[in-house]
């Protein structure tokens, strides 16, 4: 387990609030709303609550619905993804609400999503699948459980680390030069996981769940990123920038064991000599392949079969 938080309750700074008003959507699927301007242009897709208790993408995708923000080209497409696991919020428990089966975000692969398997996350996926190869351009809007710095994921093609640079907050950015590692994340379904590609797919993970300065920051960068691509007018006080830090995604690590456990608290950013110990998961230990391995989400609490941590090394600044 990951002892440095496991005494550390968060502060709820934002709670859920009744989606039932977004329920009704108008392509078909529940929760999802699609905007035509009419003209030519991209079609962009804000996408929400891919886990039910990260609840700055709730705040940021319905702030624009309540704001009845409408491209002024191309189309616009706003969605609440995994509803049925935010619904089961629980003040005392509240990471529980992450999902109901199946991680929504490692499922968007052709063997989960033709498979025979079923579960919530699975019918989910499989309704919302034309909805994503529809758009031209994604933004997934995550959190941490960790209070730590925001940062930008997305597989390391140009196109994808390009807009990053130009919405310029988060600065930092984990890129993952051979995907994820333990299963299929939205922002690599279809085109968007290929090389020969032509729409950029991002996370950005906007801070710890439950602060409202990780909302603030979710619907910050999804106007920027509507703005990007001119789907919105740029905003006159855009979000400050700061000089980018670029890590590259070596090894996801995912738990064995039962008897999982940091060497020492870890949060997120911990750096590690090459060959330093990081974890041991029962007989196996997790040591840094490199001098100066980054550490990004480590694990809050043990779960056979999730992620551990990611393991990470610095990029230079091209």
């Amino acid at each position: 387990m990951n002892s440095s938080t496991k005494a550390l309750e968060p502060t709820l700074e934002v709670l859920p609030r009744d989606l039932s008003a977004y329920r009704q959507g108008n392509v078909g699927v529940d929760y999802v709303h699609r905007f035509d301007s009419g003209k030519p242009g991209p079609h962009v897709l804000v996408n929400a609550l891919t886990h039910g208790n990260e609840f700055c993408g709730m705040v940021a995708v319905s702030s624009l619905l309540d704001a009845q923000v409408r491209p002024r080209v191309g189309t616009l497409t706003l969605s609440f993804a995994n509803v049925a696991a935010y619904e089961t919020f629980d003040a005392a428990k509240p990471f529980e609400s992450r999902q109901l089966v199946h991680n929504l975000n490692r499922i968007w692969s052709s063997e989960w999503l033709d498979g025979k398997e079923d579960s919530p996350e699975l019918r989910r996926a499989r309704a919302l699948q034309p909805i994503v190869a529809q758009a031209d351009h994604v933004l997934d809007i995550h959190s941490t459980s960790q209070d730590v710095e925001p940062f930008w994921v997305y597989a390391g093609f140009p196109r994808n680390g390009e807009v990053a640079l130009a919405i310029g907050r988060p600065s930092v950015h984990l890129v993952m030069p051979d995907g994820l590692g333990s299963g299929t994340p939205l922002i690599q379904y279809g085109q968007f996981g290929q090389a020969s590609g032509k729409g950029a797919a991002m996370v950005v993970e906007c801070g710890q769940h439950f602060r409202r300065a990780t909302s603030d920051l979710a619907t910050g960068v999804a106007r920027a990123f509507l703005a990007h691509f001119g789907l919105i007018p740029p905003d006159p006080a855009p979000l400050p920038a700061a000089s980018p830090r670029r890590f590259q995604l070596l090894q996801t690590c995912v738990i064995k064991t039962t008897e999982f456990r940091f060497v020492r608290p870890c949060i997120g950013f911990e750096v590690f000599a090459k060959g330093e110990l990081i974890a041991t998961d029962g007989a196996d230990e997790i040591r840094a392949p490199c001098d100066d391995c980054t550490i990004l989400m480590p694990a809050r609490a043990v779960h056979v079969g999730r992620e551990a941590v990611y393991l990470s090394r610095p990029l230079p600044n091209d």
